[in-house]
């Protein structure tokens, strides 16, 4: 892909937030869609004093605030205490989707681990805080349900101790699953020190790793969550992309998934 990019990103954050017509608008990335326990309450009483009143889902299994006015060190503070602002200098480089039901039901390995790994990495590394607030990273456990998602830097699991890495919409090496979160970060910062303007990978005029044919044990692409009853859980829409409050009164661990819903594990 030949990059055109005349701009920075502007993809909106706590510190970057993006003037709406309603308001000012927040992102909050969730690390693999995790939303702990007490955080969507905490998120719901800080969207009903400061905001529109709602939680509002991302097609990137991230959170969105709406209808705030000017963004305050109080309603930082605010935004902090509900847990989801782990690195003030990196929340835009924190765009991290994994499979939702990994380590729930399904899948080849679960992801958990790497995902939180992966995460902290990202945010301990100065030169990272840098990445456009678009590029993302996509996890798949090796159910095909994330392989038609757009990725920068990702990886497809083979089995539980392996997987296959995805540069840019390529297939790259095949590497251990405990391997895999340095080796994403070294690809994240090697895409860094070669980028002009681009916002993407793929938008490189060279590949940043030599590109290889799929392993044969990539699987098929998968459809979409449904909602209702899965394995592991249950997954409730979030019509017109709002979280149902209620489900911040559950003592749970919930997962935001990239089809505008969040899984309520069993």
């Amino acid at each position: 892909m030949t990059n055109t990019r005349t701009r920075a990103d502007q993809c909106p954050g706590v510190f970057r937030p993006w003037a709406a017509a309603d308001g000012n608008l927040v992102r909050l990335r969730l690390a693999g869609g995790l939303l702990p326990a007490g955080s969507l309450r905490a998120l719901s009483e800080l969207a009903t004093a400061y905001g529109d009143g709602d939680v509002h889902v991302t097609g990137r299994a991230n959170l969105q605030l709406r209808g705030l006015g000017e963004i305050t060190p109080e309603i930082v503070a605010a935004i902090e205490a509900t847990g989801l602002l782990p690195s003030r200098t990196h929340e835009l480089a924190r765009n991290l989707m994994t499979s939702p039901q990994t380590g729930l039901a399904g899948g080849r390995a679960d992801l958990r681990p790497l995902v939180a790994e992966l995460d902290r990495l990202l945010c301990a590394d100065p030169l990272l805080a840098g990445l456009p607030g678009r590029f993302l990273f996509v996890l798949d456990d090796g159910r095909g349900d994330l392989l038609d998602r757009p990725v920068d830097l990702g990886l497809v699991t083979l089995d539980d101790r392996s997987a296959q890495l995805v540069v840019g919409g390529r297939w790259g090496a095949v590497v251990p699953l405990t391997d895999a979160a340095p080796r994403l970060v070294a690809l994240a910062r090697s895409f860094l020190q070669t980028r002009t303007t681009e916002w993407h990978v793929s938008e490189l005029i060279a590949p940043l790793t030599p590109v290889l044919p799929p392993d044969r044990l990539i699987p098929p692409a998968t459809h979409a969550l449904p909602y209702g009853t899965v394995p592991g859980g249950e997954h409730v829409p979030a019509p017109d992309g709002i979280v149902d409050p209620a489900l911040g009164d559950l003592d749970v661990d919930l997962v935001v998934t990239p089809w505008r819903g969040v899984l309520v594990p069993a």
